[in-house]
């Protein structure tokens, strides 16, 4: 059995929800952390098929964004859904990953990812402002695997 190493206090854990939902109320962009140890291939793949099994291409204006870890083996990838990256540059979420990997290079997980989850709502604010009507469509919980 795989022994499962937490890499965020309880806190930590509570300030990324939160944060998530602060990201969230500058854009109709949903926005979700994925975690888990070990990802055996290619990342982009794996978070994509993470992307579809918790539903974030449901939608109603295909604005997920996914950022997805796999802290054991040190690889991370972020998805966006089809909404957003129809109208965002093609190099968009380059320096938000590159910013994560270099926290992440320091041991600093918590703040790569915060760092992320901000920097995602503030420029999705600009292509996805928030709306009168908008909801929550996804959960702000981090997902693990």
């Amino acid at each position: 059995m795989l022994f499962k190493k937490e890499i965020f206090t309880a806190e930590e854990k509570k300030a990324i929800v939160k944060a998530i939902g602060e990201a969230e109320a500058m854009t109709s962009g949903e926005i979700r952390l994925h975690l888990e140890a070990k990802c055996s291939g290619d990342p982009m793949a794996r978070a994509v098929e993470v992307f579809y099994k918790l539903g974030m291409d449901k939608t109603a204006n295909a604005t997920g964004v996914l950022i997805y870890v796999a802290y054991a083996d040190k690889k991370l990838a972020i998805v966006g859904d089809k909404g957003i990256n129809q109208v965002v540059p093609g190099t968009f979420w380059k320096g938000i990953k590159e910013a994560m990997s270099g926290h992440f290079q320091q041991e600093q997980f918590f703040q790569g990812i915060a760092f992320a989850i901000k920097e995602t709502g503030f420029h999705l604010k600009q292509y996805f402002p928030i709306q009168d009507n908008d909801k929550n469509e996804l959960p702000n919980e981090i997902s693990e695997g």
